[in-house]
């Protein structure tokens, strides 16, 4: 039996899980398969993001009825002008989100706000201005609610620092997830008590895996971040996957064939999916030159203390 793992960072609303590129069918709806293969590769549970007020309705749509299947509710920063597009206005939008976090159906299945920061390598998406204003109306809802926030942060100097340090005393845990900063910076996140996210992005360079390997244990969680975030064969990480057994790789590392060549049952060549937590799990067992199964031990732990305090049935 493969060790227990949470995804805490899977966007299966992502049209390519529906055989959807750039709003073209390239193959049929596999995302059936996708579930079966995260099961089959011990991953539970799963936390899928939500970005904006339509996702949260694909999101709630897809997790209702399916056990291990769990959701964020809340805007990222590259969607935060649709908080002024809105019929209703800023409070209309805020409403909108509130509404879900209120909602009979999401009971159980809404375990974090999210995904909400900054993001500065995309401006063009939403001005910062406006990236700042609406991430901190989002801490209203994790004051509300008492739930952890699923954190985003791209390249933003000490603005996104700044404004958790500002609101820390609002919110219970927050995770910042995909990080690929420095261990200056992560230390600052590490010391207002925050986890950190790791995925095939944060694996990238022989940088970040200093970076990864120096985020303490008990404050580690793990992601896919699919369907992006792939560990590819150019990345520093991949030579520590080595280790893997043709079992593991036949879990974490299925064949795979280009979208164009879709063939069922197999996995999408460069869409990250799910099954393959257990590369990021191998990379970092390898890093700090343990066994994978205690790693995942202690990361799972982690990442039921903060999203699963209460078990699977955790409610807002």
């Amino acid at each position: 039996m493969p060790p227990r793992l949470i995804d805490i960072g899977i966007n299966l609303t992502d049209p390519m899980f529906r055989g959807l590129y750039h709003g073209k069918q390239a193959h049929v709806d596999d995302l059936a398969q996708v579930l079966f293969r995260s099961k089959r590769a011990g991953v539970d549970r799963m936390i899928v993001t939500a970005g904006n007020l339509s996702d949260c309705k694909e999101a709630l749509d897809l997790v209702k009825n399916e056990d291990g299947l769990f959701m964020t509710i809340g805007c990222h920063p590259t969607r935060c002008s649709e908080f002024e597009s809105h019929p209703d206005g800023p409070e209309g939008y805020f409403n909108a989100l509130k509404e879900y976090l209120d909602n009979p159906e999401t009971k159980g299945k809404v375990v974090a706000i999210g995904e909400c920061g900054l993001d500065y390598d995309r401006l063009h998406f939403c001005p910062k201005e406006t990236q700042q204003k609406y991430f901190e109306r989002q801490f209203d809802l994790a004051e509300s609610t008492r739930l952890p926030m699923f954190l985003h942060n791209r390249n933003t100097g000490e603005d996104f620092g700044k404004l958790v340090k500002q609101h820390r005393s609002r919110f219970t845990h927050g995770v910042v997830h995909s990080f690929t900063g420095s261990v200056e910076e992560m230390q600052h996140y590490l010391d207002l008590g925050l986890y950190i996210g790791i995925n095939g992005c944060s694996l990238k360079t022989e940088e970040n895996l200093k970076v990864a390997v120096s985020v303490p244990l008990d404050r580690l969680m793990l992601e896919t971040d699919g369907p992006w975030c792939d560990i590819r064969p150019t990345h520093a990480s991949f030579k520590h996957l080595s280790k893997m057994t043709p079992e593991q790789q036949a879990m974490y590392s299925p064949p795979s064939k280009k979208k164009e060549k879709f063939e069922s049952g197999l996995m999408v060549k460069n869409r990250n999916e799910p099954c393959t937590m257990g590369q990021v799990l191998h990379v970092m067992a390898d890093l700090h030159g343990m066994d994978p199964d205690t790693l995942a031990d202690i990361v799972y732990k982690n990442t039921t203390k903060v999203f699963f305090p209460d078990g699977a049935e955790d409610s807002v």
